[in-house]
């Protein structure tokens, strides 16, 4: 099992989210509803997909949903670029569609070049190029 296909954010508002994942910073969809019950966006790789976090916490367990919880998760999205003006940039259209900078770009201890930003639910990303990033004919990172 070394493989994942999806990763799905519980969203609070799907319109609101939709208009800063596919409108604003440009994920790839076939969906044109605003407010659809679920949504699923075309990466270079694993899939992204926004469900009501309501909808999502009784898809895992009707009788006895997981809790909500606010603030950080202890987990992290990430978008590996290609260059430090890439993280720049990415983090600039972050900043236009309404995302929190979280950490503003600059070096990182292991010898890269990072910033984080979050999302209206509060999920954070982190944007970083590293000297040795290397990506694959369908721009996944190669380690």
């Amino acid at each position: 099992m070394n493989r994942m296909n999806i990763v799905s954010l519980g969203v609070k508002d799907m319109a609101k989210s939709i208009q800063f994942y596919r409108d604003e910073l440009g994920f790839k969809t076939d969906e044109k509803e605003n407010n659809p019950n679920i949504i699923f966006f075309d990466t270079s790789g694993t899939k992204l997909s926004l469900y009501p976090i309501d909808l999502l916490a009784k898809d895992i367990n009707e009788k006895n949903t997981p809790k909500r919880t606010i603030g950080f998760s202890g987990f992290t999205l990430a978008y590996n670029a290609k260059s430090k003006d890439e993280v720049c940039s990415v983090i600039e259209l972050a900043r236009k569609a309404g995302a929190k900078i979280e950490k503003e770009p600059q070096d990182a201890f292991w010898g890269g070049y990072h910033a984080y930003f979050s999302d209206p639910d509060g999920y954070y990303w982190e944007v970083a190029w590293g000297p040795d990033f290397t990506f694959d004919k369908n721009n996944m990172l190669e380690f």
